[in-house]
């Protein structure tokens, strides 16, 4: 068995990279802690040169992004050269377009498409990566299975890899452990997400640790399928309203696993 490196996905503090000097301040406070590994979603229009230089500067690698699955599709050549830049060989994808939903045709169109992106990545040494939520575990329209059983029977696992949410599969049912088991050997990063109910019934994110989800079994099970990374990421709902807060409560959690 081999520990994942723990990291953070900066989408939790998205509002504090939309610009070069807060990406700078960001990565700053996240050093302090002893964060070395980030995955780079929601940033600002900060070129991939001066993201590289900043985050050399904290020591800092990048894990995997999340970019738009259009810029994939209509310039590839420019998503690995800004992912050559920044020294990064997984790139991901947060959700499924639309039009990828709701039936099984869509979902299959979706993974061709999906595929032909993981075949232009792979010469490159690089990777594509799905990020799943809740909705990939619901029963499709017009067929007796879910978009996510379609994604992990019919991708071809040579060119189609998971960034799987534990947060999200189990708030739609799912055993997250069970889940990756079925993705053996098509996972580099696994994102950490807790939640709890309100007193109303509505679902509400929390930090890691203070919700519903059995993380310390989640880790087991990546320790023993030797998934790299883990990377913690929260939406919203950061207690008191401070994603940095947030952060560093998960952050300590996280790093109490590794104990």
């Amino acid at each position: 068995m081999k520990k994942p490196t723990m990291a953070i996905q900066l989408y939790t503090l998205r509002n504090f990279i939309q610009t070069a000097p807060d990406f700078d301040a960001t990565l700053a406070r996240l050093e302090k802690w002893g964060v070395k590994d980030v995955q780079i979603s929601g940033i600002g229009p900060i070129p991939a040169e001066e993201q590289k230089k900043i985050l050399d500067a904290h020591g800092m690698k990048v894990c995997v992004t999340h970019k738009d699955f259009a810029w994939m599709q209509n310039d590839i050549a420019d998503v690995i050269a800004h992912h050559k830049t920044i020294d990064c060989d997984a790139i991901g994808i947060g959700s499924a377009p639309g039009p990828a939903r709701g039936n099984s045709a869509n979902v299959r169109k979706f993974i061709k498409e999906a595929e032909a992106v993981g075949a232009a990545l792979k010469p490159a040494g690089m990777t594509f990566n799905y990020h799943s939520h809740a909705f990939e575990f619901y029963r499709l329209d017009d067929h007796k299975n879910c978009m996510m059983d379609l994604l992990i029977d019919e991708a071809d696992p040579a060119l189609f890899n998971f960034i799987p949410d534990v947060g999200w599969a189990h708030f739609a049912g799912c055993d997250p452990v069970e889940l990756l088991k079925r993705m053996k050997g098509r996972v580099k990063v696994l994102h950490f997400k807790d939640y709890a109910f309100d007193n109303e019934g509505y679902r509400r994110f929390t930090s890691l640790g203070k919700g519903l989800v059995n993380l310390k079994d989640c880790y087991e099970a990546a320790c023993e399928l030797e998934i790299p990374y883990i990377a913690y990421e929260q939406d919203n709902d950061w207690v008191d309203g401070d994603a940095f807060k947030a952060t560093e409560e998960s952050w300590d959690f996280m790093q109490s696993l590794l104990k």
